[in-house]
């Protein structure tokens, strides 16, 4: 196997179970961690709270070329990346993500833009977890029998098209990441920013107090908490209103749901 497709075991800690663990299937390798190894994601792999596992799908390559794609039955522009090689690749991951992990089964995805939306939701499903295999494709996709064949669940990270999976697994593995315990320094910071509670997140003001004559608002200065609590609030409501009408009607809902002491 290439250097790169060397495993990168998640570290055990004396408590017992791996930690939360990234599995990374790619044409790629040299994409990650990319990113992922600076700032707070970065920290948190050093320090071992999540593990990155990357593998390339070329060393599961059947031939001497290595290739592992081929053209589309039926005709058509571009190729596809062959069921074998990929199930030879997924197979691999899977030992290595059950090997003595002692947790759930991780998930597979697959990154795509014909798939479930990725949102906060979803990002807190799987960091509560052992991890998640990811599948990224490039060319014009996959072989649709592989993903029939171990049930993988398909993901977008937005309405567009990428280059290849890789870009949206690195959004992915972020915004799971951060919501690990021990990676935000402020165990506040999550509750507040956008989506967490149906609303995008409020403005942000710091020092200098006025600069290129723009002040900062007279409430936050104010030292009174609950005039401020009712203002990023109003705020938070007023630009999700503005800017994502789709959320706020669905904010609006819930709140006529739960009453007025939302």
């Amino acid at each position: 196997m290439s250097e790169h497709a060397a495993p990168r075991e998640a570290p055990r800690t004396a408590s017992g179970p791996a930690p939360w663990t990234a599995r990374v299937l790619t044409l790629f390798p040299e994409m990650f961690p990319g990113p992922l190894g600076l700032s707070l994601a970065g920290k948190a792999l050093e320090r071992g709270i999540w593990a990155l596992d990357v593998l390339d799908i070329r060393d599961f390559a059947r031939d001497k070329h290595r290739a592992v794609d081929d053209a589309p039955f039926g005709g058509g522009a571009g190729m596809v990346m062959r069921p074998d090689v990929l199930d030879a690749a997924l197979a691999a991951a899977k030992a290595r993500a059950a090997k003595g992990s002692g947790r759930a089964t991780a998930p597979v995805i697959y990154l795509s833009p014909r798939g479930r939306l990725l949102d906060r939701a979803l990002a807190r499903e799987l960091a509560r977890g052992p991890g998640a295999i990811l599948l990224c494709g490039r060319y014009e996709g996959v072989d649709e029998r592989v993903l029939e064949a171990h049930g993988i669940a398909e993901l977008s990270i937005g309405d567009y098209v990428l280059s290849g999976g890789e870009p949206a697994a690195l959004v992915l593995i972020d915004a799971v990441v951060r919501l690990l315990p021990g990676v935000m320094g402020n165990h506040e910071s999550p509750a507040e920013e956008s989506f967490e509670r149906g609303l995008l997140e409020y403005p942000h003001y710091t020092r200098p107090a006025e600069w290129q004559g723009r002040k900062v608002p007279e409430v936050l200065v104010s030292g009174h908490h609950e005039k401020v609590r009712k203002w990023r609030q109003a705020q938070a409501e007023r630009i999700t209103e503005q800017r994502r009408p789709d959320l706020w009607a669905r904010y609006v809902k819930d709140r006529d749901d739960e009453g007025p002491d939302r």
